[in-house]
Parts: C-alpha cells; sequence; structure tokens
C-alpha cells in the first residue's frame, strides 16, 4: 500500500466499548472522521496516535456489530458542521443531520466543529450589558454582552419558560438569533421544548442541536462544538448577536470524563479527566464578544450533591460573570420569573460598568430584601403588629419589590391570560426607586404584581 488512495484504508484491530483501535499505513490525523460498519454507519473521531502504525478513536454512534478486521476509511477531515441562515428553525444532532423529520440538508457551507476561539486582537475590551427585557435579571443580575451566565434550578420552576421567553426578546429587540443546546438531557425535553417554542412563535429564529443521554459519550462531548460553530456562523459572518442556551454543562464534562475512563487516562481528583480544566475552557472560550456581534450564553449548571467545591462546580465558576438562581419557594408564592434575588449576582453589577445609579438600587434591593427575610421568623411568630415602625416599612417596601419583580412573559400569554412586556432597563430601574422611595404605599401590593412598567399600576 504504498500510493495516498490506500493509505486511506485502515483495519480494524480492536473495538473496547466506544474505543476502537485501527492499523494504517499512513496515520490519519488528529480529529479526522474515520467510517467503517458494514453500511458505513459506524462514525469514530481520531483522538491519539498509540504508535507508528495505530490510531485509537471515541465512537460517536454505537459500534454493536464492529469487529476486528472490519475496513475502515479514513475521510481526511474532521466532523463538519452546516452552517447559514438555512438552519433556523431547525433542530439537529451532533452530525449536523436534521432530528425534526423534515427535509434533509443539501449543499451549503459546512465547517469543522474544532474552531479555534476568537484572538484577543479581535476581541471587544470593554463591557456591556446584554439587556434581556426580563426586570428581575437586568436589574440585579445583569448578563455581560459575550459573557456566560449560569442558570441553577431543579424541575418545574420555570428555567424552560425563563428560557424561552430569552430567545423571544433576542429576536424581537437585539434583532438577533438564539440556540438551544441540549447536552446528555432526556429526549422528553427536547421534543417537549421543540414544541413550546413552535407554539410561542420563536422558533423561526432558533436553531436545536441535541445530543440525548442515550447516545455514546463522544456524542455528548462534541455537542457543544457542533452547536458554537453554527452559532459563530451568525457572529462572525451574518454579524448578529447570538444567545447560546447550554443545558446542562455538566453533561458536557460528565462526557469528557467517560471518553477519558474508555482512553485509559488516570483520572484525578473525585474521579474526573485530568484534562477537564483545558476541555471546558475549549468550549467556554469560544463564546465571546467582537466589534461586529457577540455570543452570549446562559448555561443550566447541575452541581453534584449540592457540592460546590467539586471540580466540575469549580471549573464551571471560573467562567462565568453571572449566577441566576431559581427559588422553589418564589415559585410556588406565584412570583414569576422565580429569580432569588439575595442568591442572584452578576460580576457587571459595579459601579464604572452599570454606573453608580443601577448599583445603589440594586444594593438597596437586596439590603430591603435581606430585612425581610429576617423578620419573616418574628412576623409568622408574633404577627406584623409587633414590629417597629421601621420594620413595617421595610415589609412593605420588600412586598411591593417582589411583586413589582414579576413579569408577564410573551411565550406564555395563552396560559396567564397576561399580555407579555418586555421592560427597558431605564424602566425597571425607575419602578424600583420609586418602591423604594415609599411612592406607592397606599397602592395595594397586587396593583404592583404581574405588570411591566410601573406606571401600569393603579390603586384598585
Amino acid at each position: 500500500m504504498n500510493n495516498s488512495a490506500e493509505q486511506a484504508w485502515g483495519v480494524v484491530v480492536s473495538v473496547r466499548g466506544s474505543v476502537v483501535d485501527v492499523r494504517f499505513i499512513g496515520l490519519p490525523a488528529l480529529h479526522n472522521l474515520l467510517i467503517t460498519g458494514v453500511a458505513g454507519n459506524v462514525l469514530i473521531e481520531v483522538t491519539a496516535h498509540i504508535n507508528e502504525e495505530i490510531a485509537r478513536g471515541i465512537a460517536l454512534t454505537t459500534t454493536q456489530g464492529l469487529a476486528r478486521g472490519a475496513r475502515v476509511i479514513d475521510t481526511g477531515q474532521p466532523l463538519k458542521a452546516p452552517v447559514g441562515k438555512r438552519l433556523l428553525g431547525r433542530m439537529f444532532n451532533v452530525f449536523g443531520s436534521p432530528i425534526d423529520g423534515k427535509r434533509e440538508l443539501s449543499g451549503g457551507e459546512w465547517r469543522s466543529i474544532h474552531q479555534p476561539p476568537v484572538p484577543l486582537s479581535r476581541r471587544v475590551t470593554r463591557s456591556e450589558i446584554f439587556v434581556t427585557g426580563i426586570k428581575a435579571i437586568d436589574v440585579l443580575a445583569p448578563l455581560e454582552r459575550g459573557g456566560k451566565a449560569g442558570l441553577f434550578g431543579g424541575a418545574g420552576v420555570g428555567k424552560t419558560v425563563l428560557i424561552t421567553e430569552m430567545i423571544h426578546n433576542t429576536a424581537g429587540v437585539h434583532e438577533g438569533v438564539s440556540f438551544f443546546c441540549g447536552i446528555g438531557e432526556r429526549c422528553r425535553e427536547a421534543e417537549e421544548l421543540y414544541r413550546e417554542m413552535m407554539a410561542a412563535g420563536v422558533l423561526g429564529n432558533t436553531v436545536m442541536v441535541f445530543a440525548q443521554m442515550n447516545e455514546p459519550p463522544g456524542a455528548r462531548f462534541l455537542a457543544g462544538h457542533t452547536a458554537l460553530t453554527m452559532a459563530e456562523y451568525f457572529r462572525d459572518d451574518a454579524k448578529q448577536d447570538v444567545l447560546l442556551l447550554i443545558d446542562n454543562i455538566f453533561r458536557f464534562i460528565q462526557a469528557g470524563a467517560e471518553v477519558s475512563g474508555l482512553m485509559g487516562q488516570i483520572p484525578s481528583r473525585v474521579g474526573y479527566q485530568p484534562t477537564l480544566g483545558t476541555e471546558l475552557a475549549q468550549l467556554e472560550e469560544r463564546i465571546c464578544n467582537t466589534a461586529t456581534g457577540a455570543i452570549t450564553s446562559v448555561q443550566a449548571v447541575y452541581v453534584p450533591a449540592d457540592d460546590f467545591t467539586d471540580p466540575s462546580a469549580i471549573h464551571t465558576f471560573a467562567h462565568l460573570s453571572a449566577l441566576l438562581v431559581l427559588s422553589r419557594e418564589r415559585a410556588s408564592e406565584g412570583l414569576y420569573p422565580a429569580i432569588d434575588p439575595l442568591q442572584s449576582g452578576s460580576k457587571m453589577l459595579v459601579p464604572h460598568i452599570v454606573g453608580e445609579r443601577h448599583f445603589r438600587i440594586a444594593q438597596q434591593i437586596r439590603k430591603t430584601l435581606a430585612g425581610y427575610k429576617e423578620l419573616k421568623d418574628i412576623i409568622a411568630m408574633l404577627g406584623l403588629e409587633e414590629l417597629s415602625r421601621e420594620d413595617r416599612q421595610t415589609v412593605f417596601r420588600a412586598r411591593r419589590l417582589e411583586r413589582f419583580l414579576t413579569q408577564p412573559f410573551f411565550t406564555t400569554e395563552q396560559f396567564t391570560g397576561h399580555e407579555g412586556r418586555f421592560v427597558r432597563l431605564e424602566d425597571a430601574l425607575e419602578g424600583c426607586e420609586r418602591i423604594l422611595n415609599d411612592e406607592f404605599t397606599s397602592y395595594p401590593e397586587n396593583s404592583l404584581y404581574m405588570i411591566g412598567n410601573v406606571s401600569e399600576a393603579s390603586k384598585l
């Protein structure tokens, strides 16, 4: 086998689960895609060179039926994803193949999913706020344009509703596109989210990429890179702002740990892969802003056993610029979005970025709500009348603030009967400031519930 055409062929020498060793005359490059199997349905990505003849790869599909001696084709190129505006409104798997039952993609541009991050010389060094139009986020935990925010919350507290509303507002106000990347989550969630986005009318500006929990670890590990390659087209070529939602970033780390274990690498602390920090950084550093557009990311974060010292949590937090914590207690009280104002926060909330006024109002809101939280036990035991006049004022302000920070969403209009509201940051700050100045003491609490601007409140 001397000519180059023959060197594109290899032979399987071992199969151990998802790890496949292949003997070649001329070794394929790292990240090259190999095709094997009876029907060419087994796809393998080269991850290591064992010696001058054997390449080791991780199967991105099931290896059932693959045996020693099977012929392998080196495609000579890495795994590629389709790019362009033709992706809008579609759902894909890690290979860029549609999984929404609609027509296949034909032709068009395809790019390698392994792209270097934007060089520092092309990045914008000033920090800007990414306005979501959601009062609780913009006032108390503003997102950074081109930054990464962590979304914490259990089942049923409103993560999906918050995500669909952000997608709606990104399309309407920023004239941008949204990407939803599901990594290692349930197939039921993918199907439900697709239907909810279609019902809410936001699917046309959205691209969805899924690698579900039943897929091999190699596919789950690369799903984030596929979504980012598609998103980078809209940032760099279409010059649009992109909102990238990842659910769940822990599953990406988990898939990397599985791949590392299969490859025979010695595990590091708590059994994670020794390359955890590098692999996470390779994904996260591609999320940034440039002079022409930005990829802003909101990532659902699972913290194993609520242990914030877990290596996966520590490495993830190092990349985040904002934390959005959803509270079951607030959801049970009907305070939607159920964002906990005391646990949520942002690195952007400093005077030289958001301005003195915004910083001061946010601090006063936190102080008022923290004071109310401390007084709740006393109120439960003795009643509101036993509090001092000053403490009663704190309670009145806090309860009005809590209700003003609720908001009717466009994506839930058909369920709630409330018309959705996009609230400008200036209007949200003005409303909070007027409540803190006791301008609404004579108004009932419910007059501030589920409204947009504070001017909508009326003495019912």
